[in-house]
């Protein structure tokens, strides 16, 4: 059992990015210092903490102050240092663990771990060359997705191969590419695509928030509605299928099982994120206990909040130049007013196509009067509109 980190203590995160400044800010709330600890130096986190470093992962003067400086560490993106996360949690009580990354790491691995505890993913293989990708694609069929084995995210390093014409374009990916591995994963023609934040404490002691129906543009996550637009058998369905892939990985700390409902019904696992997720924001608005309030308990060993949704709620994603439409005057004059909106901006300095600068969480007492709000904002953001879930 993991003593109790009191607050006044210093708690580190690996990672200063929204997710570690959301981690940093509920955390001084909480009482504790926060040491923070990227390589970017204009990463938001890094002005919200108390200590922070902005040195490569690989230097060992720092991993010997970070270390020293804080009684529990976690972090807040899955591609941190195996290796470091391994030395450090010698040290001091690091969640999620060094072993929980190196699987979900990589995800041809993530997906024989997930297929050998007999949990549901889609059909999948290992490709090495462009010669063969052909062996594959006659053993899985077309069209399917090819992604790297490792990093990659938000849609980068993933190619869908729809038909034989695109497999050559692809052998030229494969054969120029500095990557090795690869996984090809049989597509998957979905209904919805679904995520569900699980908490698991070093005791065992889990709680698991309610599901949430997602879209996605181009491999970015654009918007989360919460409840999901599922059956109440489909919902418990998703919950009870992410807490065993959790419990299977042994993991602690909070997690995002994303997954699909194809159109029989079943549900199939995409991936997993050892941390708070994007579709999870809502969190920090109509829940009781934030999943970042919960990343706080887990780290510093307290007891794990209560997992309340309060309302309805639609999270859209500002996405690149979207953001400005807050950020200006009339802009945010409109946004402001809009009862049940909460605007969250991330304080990044640079603008990129497709980059996550901030997200509006709107809620209300009623599902469709929230998609209604949300759909209002998004046609004035987002060209051309996008859709978000309706209950049928």
């Amino acid at each position: 059992m993991q003593s109790i980190v009191e607050p006044g203590s210093v708690v580190g995160v690996l990672g200063g990015g929204q997710l570690g400044a959301m981690f940093a800010g509920v955390a001084r709330r909480m009482g504790y210092r926060v040491a923070v600890w990227d390589p970017d130096h204009d990463a938001p986190a890094h002005r919200i903490a108390d200590q922070s470093f902005s040195t490569p992962f690989t230097d060992h003067d720092t991993r010997e102050r970070f270390v020293d400086m804080v009684k529990a560490m976690t972090l807040e993106w899955e591609n941190i240092p195996a290796e470091l996360c391994e030395w450090l949690e010698q040290r001091r009580p690091l969640h999620p663990s060094s072993a929980v990354l190196r699987v979900i790491q990589d995800r041809l691995t993530q997906k024989q771990f997930l297929a050998s505890c007999s949990l549901p993913v889609a059909d999948f293989a290992e490709v090495q060359s462009g010669h063969q990708l052909h062996h594959v694609i006659s053993r899985l069929g077309l069209p399917l997705i090819c992604k790297t084995a490792r990093s990659g995210y938000d849609g980068k390093g993933q190619w869908l191969v729809r038909q034989p014409s695109d497999v050559a374009q692809l052998e030229r990916v494969l054969t120029t590419s500095s990557e090795t591995r690869w996984i090809a994963e049989q597509f998957i023609a979905f209904v919805r695509e679904l995520s569900v934040i699980v908490v698991r404490s070093v005791s065992g002691d889990t709680r698991v928030y309610p599901v949430v129906e997602n879209r996605h543009e181009q491999g970015i996550l654009c918007n989360s509605r919460v409840p999901a637009s599922i059956s109440s058998g489909d919902a418990e369905a998703a919950r009870e299928l992410s807490v065993r892939a959790v419990t299977a990985l042994q993991g602690i700390g909070v997690f995002c099982v994303e997954m699909f409902q194809t159109q029989d019904g079943h549900l199939l696992i995409n991936e997993i994120a050892p941390r708070p997720h994007n579709s999870g924001h809502y969190t920090l608005d109509v829940c009781t206990v934030s999943q970042f309030e919960q990343q706080v308990r887990v780290t510093c060993g307290l007891p794990l909040g209560e997992v309340r949704l309060l309302s309805s709620a639609v999270m859209v994603n500002l996405l690149g130049d979207e953001v400005t439409a807050v950020m200006s005057a009339e802009g945010s004059r409109e946004t402001f007013s809009t009862p049940g909106a909460s605007v969250h901006l991330y304080g990044k300095r640079v603008i990129r196509p497709g980059r996550k600068m901030g997200h509006v969480t709107f809620t209300a007492s009623d599902g469709e009067t929230a998609v209604a709000s949300a759909q209002q904002f998004m046609s004035r953001v987002k060209i051309p509109p996008s859709v978000i879930p309706s209950h049928s």
